[in-house]
């Protein structure tokens, strides 16, 4: 038996970093999307006793330093159910070490997956509680839709559902360790502080230009990433509503009204970026196929 799940990205319309906290995390405030851009994760049950990964990307690990393997293992563990083998298969779209939780959706899709192969039932709460302790992001990522992410990102609240728009991504032919974005945090601090309260009144207008406007990822204050004034301007000449560069980079992404302004954009910016989509927002984290 086998179990398909579309396991789909995030953007962050806003991310602030409200402080650090002494166990070496940081308490968050973000307001999450997801995205129609997706991986595809495979369960399979083997036989082997057994936890296996293939995956379309060479330079994705296939054993134990996988975020995929270390949600199987913590959800055989949580559920007390015996792993009799499983083949975990991840067919990559989402780029990686680009911001947009491709691992942590790898993590969430596992996941979803197991729970459904195994009968186990568990709700979203009870995976999701399995999943913060491999990933903060991956709760979103096993919800998903658009919510207000609080804590390390575990604590989810419902916010009204962004409308209907067209999201263009540029992730430069670079990646961004998430663990050392944060030590530019603690090593910089911050200059400007997000409009939290604004953008959560223009969520719950769902006024999507007042959305755009307020966009901001604190990220950019302390994160270089290359050809981003250059890729925003692009967006905005093109007609974007907003730009932002998503969790801890280095995509940059913007909102448009228009999915012909958004091609257009997409089409100005390939001398400048590796991996460029147009998509939308979707309502769910994951979704079994």
């Amino acid at each position: 038996m086998e179990i398909k799940v579309k396991a789909y990205a995030k953007i962050n319309l806003m991310l602030d970093i409200v402080a650090q906290r002494t166990d070496g995390y940081h308490d968050l405030f973000m307001i999450m999307q997801s995205i129609g851009l997706y991986d595809t994760i495979t369960v399979t049950e083997t036989k082997s006793k057994k936890i296996t990964i293939s995956c379309n990307i060479d330079s994705i690990p296939l054993d134990e330093r996988n975020i995929a393997h270390k949600a199987a293992t913590a959800y055989f563990k949580a559920t007390k159910i015996k792993n009799k083998g499983i083949n975990i298969d991840i067919i990559k779209r989402i780029p990686h070490a680009a911001g947009l939780a491709g691992g942590s959706a790898d993590g969430a899709g596992v996941l979803v997956a197991l729970n459904q192969l195994t009968g186990a039932n568990l709700t979203d709460d009870e995976l999701c509680a399995i999943g913060v302790k491999i990933g903060a992001d991956v709760p979103f990522c096993i919800k998903g839709g658009t919510l207000l992410a609080q804590g390390i990102g575990d604590v989810l609240n419902k916010v009204k559902p962004l409308r209907k728009c067209y999201i263009l991504i540029a992730k430069p032919d670079i990646g961004v360790n998430t663990a050392f974005a944060y030590s530019q945090f603690d090593k910089c601090g911050k200059i400007h502080t997000p409009d939290k309260f604004g953008m959560l009144c223009a969520m719950q207008g769902r006024d999507l230009n007042d959305i755009a406007i307020r966009m901001e990822n604190v990220f950019e204050q302390f994160i270089d990433v290359p050809n981003k004034v250059e890729m925003k301007c692009i967006m905005r000449d093109c007609g974007a509503l907003g730009v932002c560069m998503s969790g801890s980079g280095p995509t940059v992404f913007g909102i448009f009204d228009n999915k012909e302004k958004a091609e257009k954009a997409a089409d100005m910016l390939v001398d400048y970026a590796k991996d460029i989509a147009v998509t939308t927002p979707v309502s769910r984290g994951c979704k079994i196929v």
